[in-house]
């Protein structure tokens, strides 16, 4: 287990003793660790019942054999920071949120990781440290507030809004703002509405990371906790099976998020999370460049005089490593520098399939398809071709080495007869 390194041997017996002080028994301690990341608190509307799906969470973790350990997360409710300075406060929380959270984690050893979060910038601050972390992880929101009713009428927090507006206005009386105020908001939960919040909850369950009702289920039913109860057991599965975030959270996944995204009419600030979230998930860039004057180098010129132009873009995306090649028209080359670093031998392109057989040599075979396929996997998104990779040794004992030798003598000969 992860945790191993915390809780196993002579050199951890001060861990040991440390985690006797937290109350622990050895019996807990043979256990995987899971970390439940809770962002209770008692200032954001949609906060202030995760106390509650801690507990059934916790309840989930120790049915299912694991030791739950509970740590918090900050969150700021962008309605109370709204129209003063405490609005320049709330963007920010989501990059503390995922940095503080990756530092609990990797600190102490944890074999997996429950999240809590429900509101605005929590939510996707902790599918940022999930992916980053990339340990096994699951996670299960607050859920939404109930609807408020006014005069018959579903109402949110947006109607309050709307409610001062018509008050300014002359349009409506300061008693009916008043039963406004005490109507639009009748529960815990985050804010009835297609809003940052639940936009996000409900596409942490299209990329995969939250159990179904992940996004729908109020805030206030009992299914809710139940729900609860089933993630904390889920992530017990997630780790026995050791499928963690980068498994899940693929390029494919976010292509769902964001079709439901456009289906369900969310949040426009899903465009700015999703696409954080989603580097975060990867840690390297690739792409293909070329220019028009054959005077100027595009590589270099994209990587500037000592790399000054790459190395300020890596800054800015806090340091994930970034491939720039040269763009070719012809598929074969082009696929040979996507998979750069590494050294090809023969590239046998398809254009019309759209597949590509690549022969490497042996000690190449690994940087070619990079780590957890990393490589050969953002080649293939680059070029959009299906790659298949062998190493010199595979291609000798499937034959194709034969072939790509037979085809550069023909090659030989025929330049030779010219």
């Amino acid at each position: 287990m992860r945790s191993d390194s915390v809780k196993t041997g002579t050199a951890q017996a001060p861990h040991r003793s440390l985690f006797n002080a937290l109350g622990f028994t050895e019996e807990e301690r043979r256990r995987p660790m899971i970390g439940i990341v809770s962002s209770f608190n008692e200032i954001v509307p949609g906060h202030m019942n995760l106390d509650k799906i801690t507990e059934a969470v916790k309840m989930g973790v120790a049915m299912a054999g694991g030791m739950p350990v509970v740590f918090p997360a900050i969150a700021v409710c962008d309605g109370i920071a709204m129209g003063h300075v405490g609005m320049k406060y709330s963007l920010v929380t989501r990059d503390l949120i995922a940095d503080s959270t990756e530092c609990m984690a990797m600190a102490h050893g944890f074999d997996g990781l429950v999240c809590i979060p429900n509101c605005d910038k929590n939510v996707p601050g902790l599918l940022m440290a999930a992916a980053r972390v990339n340990i096994p992880t699951i996670f299960v929101s607050g859920g939404p507030m109930l609807a408020g009713h006014v005069h018959g009428q579903k109402r949110s927090l947006s109607s309050m809004f709307e409610a001062v507006g018509s008050v300014a206005a002359g349009t409506m009386t300061m008693d009916e703002l008043a039963e406004f105020e005490e109507k639009v908001c009748p529960t815990c939960g985050s804010c009835s509405g297609m809003y940052t919040a639940n936009s996000m909850n409900c596409l942490t369950e299209a990329i995969g990371m939250g159990l179904r009702g992940n996004g729908t289920i109020p805030a206030v039913y009992s299914e809710r906790i139940r729900l609860a109860k089933h993630a904390g057991m889920k992530i017990m599965e997630l780790v026995e099976k050791n499928i963690r975030p980068r498994d899940i959270m693929t390029p494919e996944a976010f292509q769902n998020a964001l079709t439901v995204d456009m289906a369900l009419g969310c949040s426009t600030n899903t465009m700015l999370h999703l696409p954080a979230i989603a580097r975060e998930a990867g840690s390297r860039t690739k792409m293909a460049v070329w220019s028009k004057n054959p005077n100027v180098d595009p590589v270099g010129s994209c990587v500037g005089v000592n790399g000054s132009r790459v190395n300020a873009v890596v800054s800015e995306l806090n340091g994930e490593k970034i491939d720039i090649i040269n763009w070719s028209k012809n598929p074969a080359n082009l696929i040979e520098n996507a998979l750069s670093p590494a050294k090809v031998v023969y590239v046998a392109a398809d254009a019309e399939e759209k597949t590509a057989q690549v022969i490497v040599p042996d000690y190449q075979l690994s940087l070619a398809i990079g780590r957890e396929g990393q490589n050969a996997r953002l080649a293939a998104r680059l070029t959009g071709f299906k790659i298949d990779i062998k190493s010199e040794s595979q291609a000798r004992d499937l034959g194709l080495l034969d072939e790509v030798e037979s085809y550069a003598d023909e090659t030989t000969e025929s330049d030779d007869a010219e």
